[in-house]
């Protein structure tokens, strides 16, 4: 199973990034999806979700109404579209794909797989 995270890099507050998160070796439409971030020096920490089928998603209150998470089963890929992005954005994003748990699955212990994470750098 890989989960490939890609789509970060440097931006400056207020601008707008999107990440995606291509899958494979698992029947993706069957996966729920998940983003998480570390920021420096902190804890890894949930994002967003989305399920299986993709009619639901999740949100962190932090990044409620700037991000935006989708997916494409045709593509077996999730996206994470984030939109006036702030400094306190910063981390390294992680793609993560769970078979069962929680109806919001904003619980990392959930997640039988992750990808590799990706670096979002938000200047001020």
């Amino acid at each position: 199973v890989q989960l490939q995270a890609s789509g970060g890099g440097l931006v400056q507050a207020g601008g707008s990034l999107r990440l995606s998160c291509a899958v494979s070796g698992l029947t993706f439409s069957m996966y729920h999806m998940g983003w998480f971030r570390r920021p420096p020096g902190k804890e890894r920490e949930f994002v967003t979700a989305i399920t299986s089928g993709g009619s639901n998603t999740f949100y962190a209150d932090s990044v409620k109404g700037r991000f935006t998470i989708s997916r494409d089963n045709a593509k077996n890929t999730v996206y994470l579209q984030m939109n006036s992005l702030k400094p306190e954005d910063t981390a390294v994003y992680y793609c993560a794909a769970r078979r069962r748990g929680s109806y919001r699955g904003s619980w990392e212990n959930e997640y039988d797989y992750w990808g590799q994470g990706t670096l979002v750098t938000v200047s001020s």
